[in-house]
């Protein structure tokens, strides 16, 4: 049966949703640009001359996107205690110009503090960005005492468009950013079904782009629910609102996961490793039952572009027979009864849709609110029940309080020092390359140590920042000579840059630098101190920031790579065997306890280390081997952690579930999974240690499938036994690259 299509409109929306998650890129460049424009508007009616247009148009800026709270009264007290920071910090800039090592050893100590103040949180953080940015800003157009009641009266006219912006015109609140948010998980959800057509579709001359997508896309899925997971506490009404959908988003994400990984099964002669879907370079498998099945394959196709339906259809359009028959039709494959005809591995492939439609059917019902149930089939009923049930046994927990470091050993101190030494040789150095321009170098070494947290990150990130700076330089000469001197068509070609830098900030460093330093090329024709020899002459400084900030970042308190992926590893595999070590302890029948959360501190643990290891595999490494065994290791622990959130997902279950009971044999299977995650864990915290991992009989033969549960849904019996077992291959597969040692069984 046809189901109508949805509009283009909508089509068009979900795609911005799904590319923006939240739209918060859009929403920080248009509320900055807004700012910035509704400044020069007042500036330009007051007939202001350009130094002042340009000081508003960066305090605007600094004063929008330096607020990072998420509710808005924070937010308003954030901006009011901004304000008095940059008109301290603007009035010393202009007081200390003429006595330039007050003025250097002052600019130093506020590096300092800036960096410092990240420790109090976001509005630390915030506080000492507009401190460093204002005092950056009087020295960028030449502040003096004389010009200070212009400037400070600017700055102030700055802050309150921000304000007016943030607050009236552009509006942000955290309920608006979750139900965003969760637009985009959906139209993620379906552009993943998207890609795994594709995979089922895919030649043999397709099979590794198609892979590659199918790829993409389940990354793009696991980051938009780590996203929701950050806005989940401001933006819903309770904490038990707050669970449900955070319960939810995990049964779909799982569900998601798990058909690839069917569909990659049913396409091969052998069950499809999991390292498939997390490894680069990892080959499509050939072959495989669905290759003999053509009339199968059209249906898989079928349901898989009717699951993407029923996903995104607004609940406005959801009503009528014709939606219903679909939504009932796959929630049928959760019966055996049900299921075509052929192969276990294609039957599997059904099952995985009909687990995938009961998931759809829960997020709606947790995000939309209660459903027609007019047409509901006996299996839409079942489903239905097992939802409701599921909620009314959700509950909040206690999150656990993590050890903070103290001294020289917080990482904001540490921080601090290093880009306090690191600027103090921009500035020495930078002199020498010019008297005027010297800020540029001190700029660069600060911007390279945000968020950046070892050597090799801070390396890549100086590298990245001068490669854009190098094309920026070239944008700025070109769109120098175009411009000229037509103040406002200038002005109109800042915004957009400055829209585009936020926009892409996110997505690619490299990519912000280019924006900012056209943007810079521009502003200098505005002031009349452009020319060839200064943009060149930017080029030299960033040059000599990112490597004052590199060298500090070597010599002083220095964290090296390797030492830092080895404390993440360490923190991964302690959160792994958490989880791993609750989630088989309540299906055995142990107490209830807050799995979700544990598998998001993993996922977030996860997260942190494949950022850590970018140094070693960025493609310009020369240490191939190197390259190559660490994104194994992160492909390793991806799947790991895949199978974790899934042992999490089903004990959460108990006892609500009818399908699923416990049995206290699994602590037995369990057992040798956590006691080896544990032993890893030691060998990576101390490499001269003895530890072992150990070996034996495969996790299906010490407990025969049917042992879990009702014989009548001994799927979900199966599914336990299959993650308990690519956990225990997968977690032993970590020892070969780590170098623990195996002991054999006998």
């Amino acid at each position: 049966m046809r189901v109508s299509g949805r509009s283009a409109r909508a089509e068009l929306w979900d795609r911005i949703a799904a590319s923006d998650p939240g739209l918060l890129r859009l929403t920080a460049g248009l509320r900055t640009v807004c700012a910035i424009a509704l400044t020069l508007a007042v500036l330009a009616v007051l007939a202001t001359d350009v130094s002042h247009l340009v000081a508003g148009a960066i305090a605007a800026m600094v004063a929008t996107f330096a607020i990072r709270e998420k509710e808005r009264p924070e937010q308003a007290v954030t901006l009011a205690l901004g304000l008095p920071v940059a008109l301290a910090s603007v009035s010393l800039g202009a007081l200390l110009r003429s006595h330039v090592v007050a003025g250097d050893i002052f600019f130093v100590a506020l590096i300092f503090s800036a960096v410092y103040g990240r420790r109090f949180g976001d509005r630390g953080t915030a506080l000492g960005l507009i401190g460093f940015q204002v005092y950056f800003l009087s020295l960028f157009v030449g502040a003096t005492v004389s010009a200070l009641p212009g400037l400070c009266g600017t700055i102030v006219l700055a802050f309150g468009s921000s304000a007016l912006v943030r607050f009236a015109l552009v509006p942000e609140t955290p309920a608006g950013i979750l139900d965003r948010l969760r637009r985009a998980f959906r139209a993620r959800f379906a552009q993943l079904l998207s890609a795994q057509v594709a995979l089922l579709d895919a030649g043999p001359d397709d099979r590794e782009k198609a892979l590659d997508e199918a790829r993409a896309r389940t990354a793009a899925l696991h980051e938009t629910a780590m996203m929701i997971q950050g806005w989940l506490e401001q933006g819903t009404s309770d904490e038990a609102v707050a669970r449900l959908v955070q319960r939810r988003i995990a049964d779909a994400e799982i569900t998601a996961e798990r058909l690839g990984l069917l569909l990659l099964t049913a396409r091969s002669t052998e069950r499809a490793d999991t390292l498939t879907l997390h490894l680069p370079g990892a080959p499509l498998p050939s072959g495989g039952p669905l290759a003999e099945h053509d009339g199968t394959t059209a249906t898989l196709r079928r349901d898989l572009e009717a699951l993407r339906l029923l996903l995104l259809q607004p609940i406005s359009e959801a009503r009528g027979t014709g939606l219903a028959q679909v939504r009932n039709r796959l929630l049928g494959y959760r019966e055996e009864d049900n299921l075509p005809p052929g192969p276990t591995a294609v039957q599997d492939v059904f099952r995985g849709i009909g687990e995938a439609s009961r998931a759809v059917l829960g997020l709606r019902m947790a995000l939309e609110g209660p459903q027609d149930e007019t047409d509901d089939t006996p299996a839409t009923t079942r489903s239905r029940e097992e939802l409701h049930a599921e909620d009314a046994a959700i509950s909040g927990s206690e999150e656990a309080q993590e050890e903070e470091r103290t001294g020289l050993k917080r990482p904001t101190t540490r921080a601090a020092v290093q880009v306090a030494v690191g600027s103090s040789l921009a500035i020495v150095g930078g002199e020498f390359i010019s008297s005027q321009r010297w800020y540029w170098a001190v700029l660069t070494c600060w911007i390279v140590f945000i968020n950046t947290a070892s050597t090799g990150e801070i390396l890549v990130k100086g590298y990245r920042r001068l490669l854009g700076t190098v094309f920026g330089v070239v944008a700025g000469i070109v769109l120098a000579g175009l411009v000229g001197h037509h103040t406002w068509t200038a002005f109109a070609l800042v915004l957009v840059f400055i829209f585009a830098m936020f926009y892409t900030a996110p997505l690619s460093f490299t990519l912000m630098s280019f924006f900012v330093t056209a943007m810079l090329g521009l502003l200098y024709t505005l002031l009349h101190t452009y020319s060839t020899t200064v943009l060149v002459m930017r080029i030299e400084e960033t040059a000599l920031g990112a490597a004052c900030g590199i060298v500090a970042a070597a010599l002083v308190l220095p964290v090296h790579t390797d030492r830092r992926t080895d404390e993440l590893l360490a923190t991964v595999l302690t959160r792994l065997g958490d989880v791993t070590d609750a989630a088989v302890d309540q299906l055995s029948g142990g107490p209830a306890v807050d799995l979700l959360d544990k598998a998001r501190d993993l996922d977030q643990a996860l997260a942190d280390l494949r950022a850590s290891t970018q140094p070693l595999t960025h493609p310009i490494t020369p240490l191939r081997a190197r390259r190559d065994t660490a994104r194994y290791i992160v492909a390793m622990l991806e799947t790991c952690a895949y199978h974790a959130r899934s042992l999490a997902a089903t004990a959460e279950l108990l006892p609500e579930h009818p399908s699923i009971a416990a049995d206290p044999r699994l602590r037995v299977a369990g057992r040798r999974i956590v006691a080896n995650i544990a032993a890893i864990a030691a060998h990576v915290e101390d490499d001269h240690g003895t530890v072992r991992i150990e070996t034996g009989p495969s996790i299906t033969s010490m407990l025969k499938p049917g042992t879990l549960g009702a014989p009548r849904y001994d799927r979900v019996t199966d599914r336990v036994l299959r993650h308990l077992q690519r956990l225990d291959e997968a977690v032993a597969g970590l020892a070969r690259p780590l170098k623990v040692p195996v002991d054999k069984p006998d």
